[in-house]
């Protein structure tokens, strides 16, 4: 057994001999504090710097194990990170659906422990890799939590930890796996600077490894971001709130429709007053109507009393029933005052959440028990978001969309000029509207637009290009926020590329993963110690 290493003990202290992991319930405590880390740099907590501690302590964990353990301690700090990450899905599905999840998350996540260990040799004969081979393996796992199971969760990435960093301005030339690899080489480049022999001939690849990390960290801060175009709109959020917190939202519908449309009619009173400018466009949320106004005229005719009143379009957040009892589609409509809605301006979610608006394989979870029956059957739509509101042409998302890279870049692409999310959190709580309105911040810059989120209940509120939030508002109650914002102006350079810097992460991640073998081999062979290099280089 061994001491862990000098730079993360003590400086003056023995070097661990070449070829020896940490021990193991070090390694252990390690990958405990790196979930703890990750969990702490993401919100509510906001800790970004953080992030790329939490990645250093892991890859120092997992440095020089066997796979077996690798995975096992890339597990652990999955589990410490989503267990609590994620305990908001409690108060809308339980306790099950929540230990499911973060298991599934946590599990995939250990297999960056299982990459760390299998590549350990590659990184102790070229020390200088560290950086970049950290970067790939946490990009690329990114990648898979975004793919599977069931279409991805990709809740809890590198890149929604860095709201407040400098780092998050590089998601505007290659997107969130750009701001995740940078994150993680960062940390690569730390436990690098940490995980050697101390002494003078070692000092100049710690000093370049130290500085990596600063410029990786800090440099972006230097890096300009996408600035919009002059043209402007006057847009209005209008937060209702519900009677209460809960699963039980959904039986409370007409009182919440009631709390918008009531909301809409004030301001209306306020603007006719002088107290609040005119809106162009105003903006509800998701479930805003669970009452289906294109079948039920009562909750049409409020829909239009509102529109009417404040005499701008709504886009209105409503469930469309289909003529297939239990089926629906989870809507974003254009709702035109004087008019009424507009069938050709609206969205239908494209990724609704499995086990929570749609039961996958319901009729073999049906088997186990019948109240897979209690969730509904959300149909996805097939078009990206775009509606043209007369006011400019608005990105719709809805809900957990924003977490998905292509399901926003698309919207952009078919020309918004503004980009919205509109969700429901009454079913959750502050923690998780905070974490998604870290990642509307990440948006709005990657795609260089100004963006807004609009919520039942809370958070609500305007993002400008630079990822800068404004008119943020409290959980739990009503509100109505109003922004001049601007529309349009040039694709940046994540938009254009798309898929293909992550394309490129995998791609360079699978060479690495199968270049070290030919040194697995030798060392396995017997010629570890001819293979090892000093802990200077």
């Amino acid at each position: 057994m061994t001491m862990p290493p000098p730079a993360l003990a003590d400086p003056g202290a023995p070097a661990v001999p070449p070829g020896r992991p940490l021990r193991l319930p070090v390694a252990v405590a390690l990958a405990v504090a790196a979930g703890l880390a990750l969990l702490l740099a993401l919100p509510p907590y906001d800790l970004w710097w953080l992030a790329p501690a939490g990645v250093a302590l892991l890859a120092a964990a997992t440095h020089r194990r066997r796979l077996r353990a690798g995975y096992g301690l890339g597990a652990i700090t999955g589990l410490v990170l989503f267990v609590p990450l994620l305990e908001w899905t409690t108060i809308g599905a339980g306790w099950l659906p929540w230990i499911i999840l973060s298991v599934a998350q946590g599990l995939i996540l250990g297999l960056i422990g299982l990459a760390g260990a299998w590549l350990s040799p590659l990184v102790d004969r070229w020390r200088a890799l560290w950086p970049l081979i950290t970067g790939l393996l946490w990009t690329t796992q990114e990648f898979v939590r975004d793919q599977a199971p069931f279409g991805g969760f990709p809740w809890g990435r590198l890149a929604f930890s860095q709201g407040d960093a400098p780092t998050l301005r590089l998601a505007a030339y290659a997107g969130a796996p750009l701001v995740t690899f940078a994150v993680a080489a960062a940390g690569g480049a730390l436990v690098a600077l940490a995980w050697r022999r101390w002494s003078p001939r070692g000092l100049l690849a710690a000093g370049g490894f130290a500085a990596t990390a600063v410029v990786l960290m800090a440099g972006p801060a230097a890096l300009p971001v996408a600035s919009p175009a002059a043209k402007t709109s006057t847009v209005a959020l209008v937060q209702g709130n519900v009677p209460r917190l809960g699963l039980d939202f959904n039986a409370q519908r007409r009182a919440v429709l009631d709390n918008h449309v009531n909301a809409t009619k004030q301001l209306a009173v306020d603007v006719a007053a002088g107290k609040q400018k005119q809106p162009d466009l105003v903006v509800w949320p998701e479930n805003s109507s669970d009452i289906d106004p294109l079948r039920n005229a009562d909750a049409a005719a409020l829909i239009q009393s509102a529109a009417d009143a404040i005499g701008a379009p709504i886009l209105v957040g409503t469930l469309q029933r289909t003529d297939v009892p239990g089926d629906i589609y989870n809507v974003g409509i254009l709702w035109n005052p004087g008019t009424g809605p507009d069938l050709d301006q609206q969205y239908e979610k494209r990724h609704p959440v499995p086990f929570a608006e749609y039961m996958p394989m319901r009729s073999i979870a049906r088997l186990v028990t019948d109240k897979v029956d209690l969730v509904r059957n959300m149909l996805p739509g097939d078009a990206p978001g775009v509606i043209d509101t007369g006011a400019g042409v608005l990105g719709d998302v809805i809900c957990f969309e924003v977490a998905y890279d292509g399901i926003v870049r698309d919207t952009v692409t078919g020309g918004a000029e503004l980009l919205a999310v509109q969700t429901n959190n009454a079913t959750f709580n502050e923690a998780e509207a905070l974490q998604q309105l870290a990642m509307v911040r990440l948006r709005a810059v990657e795609h260089g637009r100004d963006a807004l989120m609009v919520s039942t209940v809370g958070v609500s509120a305007f993002v400008d290009t630079e990822g800068d939030v404004h008119g943020s508002t409290g959980f739990n109650t009503a509100a109505v926020v109003v922004r001049d914002i601007h529309l349009g102006g040039p694709r940046t350079l994540a938009t254009r590329s798309g898929i293909w810097p992550e394309v490129v992460a995998v791609v360079l991640t699978a060479v690495a993963l199968a270049g070290v073998l030919p040194l697995r081999r030798r060392r396995d062979n017997g010629s570890n110690g001819e293979e090892q290099v000093t802990e200077e280089r």
